[in-house]
């Protein structure tokens, strides 16, 4: 079995060929054309994103047929594929990929996995996924352990600035002017139904690195759990945020990624947060 996924799961390209994960790509739309998200850099997306203020690219998801195409390509090596995909609630990648399957269902036995998350909580459940299948497990035996992954999977972040969020109409514009006139660096968290929720507004982005520490441990405790650290263009603060989750964290393992700039779009370089995951549900899997 082949898995196909997308680049708002954050693996990096070592990762990817390591792991034998397929990924499609997801779009950025600038004034002066489309690119990859797989084709930019980081820093280099930043860059551009900082210079064309005020205004913002779009996003666009892969098409069906970009779906079909790709589906086709790896059913000539393998017919069984498990498409897992950035949660239905904030993306229309899966939809894509539904239809793009029907397209080829002659040709492939194409299954389909909602993460209900994004960045480093799509990334706990493909990265399952993947070692098991290496590992010799049966279908539902991963689709349970994904489904237990999904449920106790924390992402939660904080945003230097609701500037990007609202620009992109990913938030009511009236709560985007009322938290910029204040200045509150909001605390959102991927809710249980894949969308985003507020957790708080804290008034300096210390207060919310605080707050996030805080609504983590309260979660988790002393429990064994593996940390995600992501950011945008971030990394001093990415760094301060791993500083607190290790002094009230029992961590047995922390990793740091930067988020594919499709993400980047809505949030801008300013992003900073952590997904968490209990280590009882990925140690045994390699």
């Amino acid at each position: 079995m082949k898995i196909v996924t997308d680049c708002a799961a954050d693996f990096s390209n070592e990762e990817l060929e390591r792991l034998e994960i397929v990924q499609t790509p997801l779009f950025i739309h600038f004034p002066d054309g489309e690119i990859s998200a797989v084709d930019i850099s980081a820093d280099d997306f930043y860059n551009r994103l900082e210079a064309m203020r005020p205004a913002i690219p779009t996003t666009a998801q892969p098409s069906a047929g970009i779906f079909a195409e790709l589906y086709r390509k790896v059913a000539e090596t393998d017919k069984d594929i498990f498409s897992i995909h950035i949660s239905s609630g904030l993306s229309g990648t899966l939809n894509s990929a539904h239809d793009g399957g029907e397209q080829i269902k002659s040709e492939a036995n194409v299954s389909y996995w909602d993460t209900l998350s994004l960045s480093a909580g799509e990334r706990f459940q493909v990265m399952a996924a993947a070692l098991a299948i290496k590992a010799g497990w049966k279908m539902d035996a991963i689709q349970d352990r994904m489904k237990n992954i999904r449920e106790n999977t924390e992402v939660i972040y904080t945003l230097d600035t609701l500037e990007y969020l609202a620009r992109g109409g990913r938030i009511g514009r009236v709560k985007a002017l009322a938290g910029a006139l204040l200045k509150l660096k909001p605390v959102i968290r991927v809710d249980t139904d894949g969308k985003y929720s507020t957790v708080g507004n804290g008034r300096t982005l210390s207060k919310s690195l605080n707050m996030i520490a805080d609504a983590m441990y309260e979660k988790y405790g002393n429990t064994p759990v593996w940390v995600t650290m992501f950011h945008g263009r971030f990394a001093e603060k990415a760094d301060a945020l791993a500083a607190q989750l290790k002094e009230r964290l029992n961590i047995g393992k922390l990793e740091m990624i930067r988020i594919s700039p499709v993400l980047g779009v809505h949030t801008g370089p300013g992003v900073v947060g952590a997904g968490i995951v209990p280590m009882d549900l990925m140690k045994d899997l390699g």
